[in-house]
């Protein structure tokens, strides 16, 4: 259920101009969002997110992306709930992060965009999950940097080692199945700290 395959692979993918390069960048988590979908009875699905998230780039390219998980919001308030207990065990955070190369960025000008492959692990209850994707990223002025997910991206929850907690979701709901296959998508805003010429 929990979809973080790609949150944060492409936090700062577009952080320089040709004119000045941001020292670092932090997310903007009120005009972010990172959501996954889960799908029961084989054909029915649902859209789920993160209220709260945060994180940003540092000035050497180290990538870091941090979700409360206590914020999962379902639109169920009592699945919202058996998230937080089975599935996530009741862990405050789950990180993610990821190296990029931000002399490789000086190139995407203000109005350009891009599609960059990143890789990155996510940790999850002390599992960590090796990812990778596609992200398309747009430079939308000189200190605001925008990331979105350029297809669809999924992640396994065996990969995850959460089916354990997929079952137990199952059992409470008196549900026959849930794919084991997690869609996810993100829109990631980034603004630059400061900038140096």
């Amino acid at each position: 259920m929990f979809s973080l395959r790609t949150a944060a692979l492409g936090l700062g993918l577009a952080l320089a101009t040709t004119a000045a390069q941001a020292d670092s960048w932090t997310l903007d988590g009120s005009a972010s969002q990172l959501a996954f979908g889960s799908i029961k009875f084989n054909d029915t699905g649902e859209v789920h997110s993160f209220s709260s998230i945060d994180g940003g780039v540092a000035e050497d390219g180290s990538v870091t992306l941090g979700i409360d998980l206590s914020s999962v919001e379902t639109n169920i308030d009592i699945r919202n709930e058996r998230m937080v207990e089975h599935v996530f065990k009741n862990a405050p955070r789950a990180a993610v992060s990821a190296q990029i190369d931000m002399a490789a960025m000086e190139a995407v000008a203000v109005g350009d965009s891009a599609v960059m492959e990143v890789e990155g692990t996510l940790d999850l209850l002390g599992v960590e999950v090796p990812m990778y994707g596609d992200m398309f990223v747009m430079r939308l002025t000189e200190d605001k940097v925008m990331v979105t997910t350029d297809s669809m991206m999924f992640l396994s929850t065996a990969d995850a080692e959460i089916d354990p907690a997929v079952d137990k979701l199952m059992e409470l709901a008196s549900l026959p199945n849930i794919v084991r296959a997690v869609p996810v998508t993100l829109r990631l805003m980034f603004d630059a700290d400061g900038t140096s010429g």
